[in-house]
């Protein structure tokens, strides 16, 4: 059944149908904007608006192929060393019938020539993450690399093959295990399942290789760090829709993989298009360094809790001398901010865990491991990558703090914090998917928050507010635009996107605005080495000059996902889905119970705010509503609606149950497309409106 939250992965990552539907007619208000639209399209630009690099961007790239260290091609060596067997299929078919994976659309980047629209620096990342194939880590632990945004690793056990992060979608993690199993798998089965953290990349692909019943049959465990289910789920819910429409900017989802588009996402390549799902773990790992068994091989668990995800974790196989290092330290630097959203991470506690990792297990390790790109052997190797990762994260910590308390504003931090030079020569801590930019703020923004101190940004009127005095101020939009062409043509972007942002945001349809941003959008990205910054201005440029296209709908939000949710988390979201001036003057008290697992809540909507409290029953509830948790769920997938339930006796209620009309009348849908450019909007919806009692959490988040 599609519904409404199963949008958003449905739209197509190649626009050019809708970019060559035909040229609009616009109000041009100079003669140079209507001979700049007369030009023809670029050759090989996916968008017929498309430019070319300026000789601006040309220089900055030119730039960066003299100033890095090329000709330190270790990457290389470690990328290539151990393979077993390439995959010959390129492609891998979903359950639903399209394309789940496509590695044809990346051939394009392993040419060593150099590309005019790409930082040398992210086409270097992009080529090293075109292995796709199994690999060999030492005797007994093996990798299938690219067939997703993330690695499957197989460990040999007594039994069988222990398998840490089984990938996003069950169609590549199926395929991963038949190209082992073709190999080096010895048809032994898989006899345990660990899930490094909660991002979707290292648990959707669970049930591609496993059957839930031989999880519950107590044959096969799965081992994920304390409190996993519950961070898993919570940190998609609050703000998934807006989360999931962001990624559309940090992950290019419309762009197309090509010179002038999407050149891989810096962890990966992409993300995989097929089914995810999710088998609750069997044994949490709740100590900070907790040791077992698992199937005869001894691991050393280290949590390491508000990292990289807010719960994650490193182990160490003592008796092969292996480090896994799950996502805390992979081959770039990573978020402590990301442009999707999320609460901003603890850059000290990260370098502290990396640290611990070092002097417990990294004096010894010959080998380190990690979720994402390729192993690095030898234990000088290992120390040295430790070391450095450890120092990136807590000299951006130290001196940003340090800046901060100089008087460095979140509003300028970015533009004076630089990564240390040894750290910069240092390809593994280059900025290929944090960057130092985006980092840096979210440092300010941790320990002191948005606010840069200057009382004239503390209550700053909304952008389509205040640009129209900007623009009466700057002499009106003509002006602003051959302002805005000529800082375009002197190369001097960041300016010349301070005056014509001001113009679209005061006249969103003014289309000659919308192209000339979009042509200053399109340089900036083009100039980016982190590919979540290149994707966001590409992207933005994409939807000026097109608009936000329609999709149809796919399978977005696994089932498992809702099944994961408390009732209690349940309960919250419904009091972010209400719109408090829809409840303006409504009052009552429920009773909420779920006797297949013995929960209890009181829903209160009072002050125009929607509260429960789980463990306690109201004595003067207006309704008493008596439903399952199992039948509660159906209701939360959209699959049957709350007034169904009640109907046909699944649900039993007592009391006034007008009072649950009124509370599905406060509640909105939120729109899984909403405007970010302004004269962007579609002019109409196509999609279903939700069930008011349906959950809406979107694709868990990959990272």
């Amino acid at each position: 059944m599609s519904t409404r939250r199963e949008f958003m992965q449905s739209l197509p990552a190649i626009g050019t149908a809708f970019a060559l539907s035909g040229r609009l007619v616009f109000d041009e208000t100079s003669a140079r904007a209507q001979e700049r639209d007369m030009l023809p399209p670029l050759d090989g630009h996916f968008h017929p608006k498309g430019k070319a690099p300026s000789r601006f961007t040309l220089e900055v790239l030119n730039r960066a192929r003299i100033e890095l260290p090329f000709s330190d091609t270790q990457d290389f060596e470690e990328q290539q060393k151990g393979l077993i067997a390439p995959m010959e299929e390129m492609t891998i078919a979903a359950d639903a019938g399209h394309v789940a994976w496509d590695m044809n659309r990346f051939k394009f980047l392993d040419q060593e020539a150099e590309f005019d629209s790409i930082h040398p620096s992210l086409h270097r990342i992009s080529r090293l993450n075109n292995n796709y194939g199994l690999y060999e880590v030492i005797p007994g632990i093996y990798q299938v690399r690219g067939f997703d945004l993330s690695n499957i690793t197989f460990v040999r056990g007594r039994t069988g093959w222990i398998v840490f992060d089984p990938l996003v979608t069950a169609e590549t993690a199926r395929a991963s295990w038949k190209l082992f199993q073709d190999h080096k798998g010895e048809n032994l089965p898989i006899s345990a399942v660990i899930y490094s953290h909660t991002h979707g990349d290292h648990w959707g692909g669970v049930r591609g290789i496993l059957d839930e019943d031989d999880v519950r049959s107590g044959k096969v465990p799965v081992i994920a760090p304390v409190d996993f289910m519950n961070f898993t789920v919570s940190e998609n819910v609050y703000a998934g829709n807006a989360m999931n429409r962001r990624l559309f900017y940090q992950y290019g989802l419309l762009l197309t993989a090509a010179p002038h588009g999407y050149v891989g996402q810096g962890l990966g390549q992409a993300i995989s298009a097929g089914a995810t799902g999710l088998i609750a773990p069997t044994r949490l790992v709740s100590e900070p360094i907790e040791e077992f068994d698992v199937d005869g091989v001894r691991m050393i668990f280290q949590n390491t809790p508000n990292t990289e995800a807010p719960r994650e974790m490193n182990t160490y196989l003592p008796d092969l001398k292996a480090l896994w290092m799950a996502e805390n330290v992979i081959a770039s630097l990573h978020n402590i901010y990301t442009l999707r959203g999320a609460q901003v991470r603890d850059p000290l506690a990260w370098s502290k865990y990396i640290a611990e990792a070092l002097y417990r297990f990294g004096l010894e390790a010959d080998v380190m491991f990690a979720s994402h790109h390729w192993p690095r052997w030898g234990n000088q190797r290992v120390q040295d990558v430790l070391r450095a990762q450890r120092d990136l994260y807590a000299n951006m910590n130290n001196q940003v703090l340090h800046l901060a308390n100089q008087g460095v504003t979140i509003s300028n931090i970015h533009n004076v914090y630089e990564v240390p030079k040894g750290l910069q020569d240092k390809w593994y801590c280059r900025g290929y998917h944090g960057s130092p930019q985006h980092n840096s703020r979210g440092v300010i923004q941790r320990y002191l928050g948005f606010w840069d101190c200057n009382p004239a940004t503390l209550i700053p009127l909304s952008p389509e507010d205040s640009a129209p005095l900007y623009v009466e101020m700057m002499g009106g939009s003509e002006r602003i635009l051959v302002r805005g062409r000529e800082l375009h043509d002197a190369g001097n972007y960041l300016l010349a996107v301070e005056i014509v942002n001001k113009l679209v945001q005061a006249e969103p349809h003014n289309a000659s605005a919308k192209d000339l941003l979009a042509d200053i959008f399109e340089q900036i990205g083009y100039q980016q080495e982190n590919p979540g910054l290149r994707n966001s201005f590409l992207a933005a440029a994409y939807e000026l000059r097109s608009g936000i296209p329609k999709g149809e709908a796919a399978d977005s939000s696994s089932p498992d996902v809702i099944r994961a949710m408390s009732t209690e988390l349940f309960l919250n979201f419904l009091g972010i889905r209400m719109d408090s001036r829809k409840a303006e003057g409504m009052r009552f008290a429920i009773n909420l119970q779920t006797p297949d697992n013995r929960e209890t809540f009181i829903v209160e909507l009072e002050n125009a705010t929607l509260t429960n409290i789980k463990g306690f029953q109201s004595e003067n509830a207006d309704l008493t509503l008596t439903i399952n948790r199992s039948d509660l769920e159906q209701t939360m997938m959209g699959r049957k609606t709350l007034e169904q339930q009640i109907a046909d006796g699944t649900a039993k209620v007592r009391g006034d149950v007008d009072v649950l009309k009124q509370l599905a009348s406060a509640m909105v849908d939120f729109d899984p497309r909403f405007e970010i450019m302004p004269g962007t909007k579609a002019t109409s919806a196509d999609l279903a409106s939700a069930d008011p009692y349906e959950a809406l959490p979107g694709k868990a988040m990959v990272e």
